[in-house]
């Protein structure tokens, strides 16, 4: 007998209801997240509820790798739940990286008394996905994320400032074409960091934010001119001396 996607989330699903212990509990959301079912959403959701650490974990995992089908369904219920679901729902939106987001990452980043979910918040502000806006959109929302991240960049708490950092590095690349005028905000920034901040790991990923900045601005200006070169090599290689 062939078991389709929905008899399997059945299955999957009443797994995680009748699961009468922690550590089946956390067998059965692993199972089910796993499964990669977007019916296993609502019950994946569910998971980060249950006062079961583990299976929070998995449930996060899971609707990541669903991805777009349950950001809706995060964000019409994020705002019902106790704060502990709520911190893994947006580790959940975080890791998606759907714009939809957008407003509860930024919100998340800049006031959750949380240091592990204001940087899992301003992790998901750099994996952002782009494409997803709209031309006319794109400018104002990135200004928007530029400056909460340099906001955020300066955290009284490391973990968070050193997520800013790789958001940073990630915007810094994306922007180069959109909002060249604002990249060196960024890159001022980077350099006050690396120059003040305390922390050994924050200005070490400083620095390579600055390497990886500047790999892609070199590539940037070099292309063009590999591009030519490539183009009048049958040219050269046509003639005979």
């Amino acid at each position: 007998m062939i078991m389709n996607n929905s008899d399997l989330a059945q299955i999957l699903i009443r797994a995680v209801e009748e699961a009468d212990s922690s550590d089946r509990l956390l067998d059965a959301v692993q199972e089910l997240a796993a499964a990669g079912i977007e019916e296993a959403v609502p019950t994946l959701i569910a998971a980060l509820g249950y006062n079961n650490p583990g299976a929070a974990v998995a449930a996060v995992d899971g609707l990541i790798a669903i991805g777009e089908a349950a950001v809706s369904p995060l964000l019409q219920l994020i705002d019902g739940y106790n704060y502990g679901a709520r911190a893994w729902a947006i580790r959940a939106l975080a890791g998606i990286g759907d714009v939809r987001a957008l407003d509860t990452l930024l919100e998340a980043a800049k006031t959750d008394f949380s240091l592990s979910v204001r940087r899992a918040a301003a992790r998901g502000l750099g994996t952002l996905r782009w494409q997803q806006v709209s031309p006319e959109k794109l400018e104002s929302i990135q200004t928007q994320v530029l400056e909460a991240l340099l906001l955020i960049s300066q955290d009284p708490e490391w973990v968070v400032r050193y997520a800013a950092v790789t958001s940073l590095e990630t915007l810094a690349i994306a922007i180069a074409v959109t909002l060249p005028d604002q990249a060196s905000r960024i890159t001022n920034q980077l350099q006050q960091m690396l120059d003040t901040d305390v922390d050994l790991g924050v200005r070490t990923r400083v620095k390579f934010a600055q390497e990886k900045i500047q790999q892609q601005q070199h590539q940037e200006v070099f292309a063009p001119k590999r591009k030519l070169q490539d183009t009048e090599v049958p040219h050269r290689g046509g003639s005979r001396r």
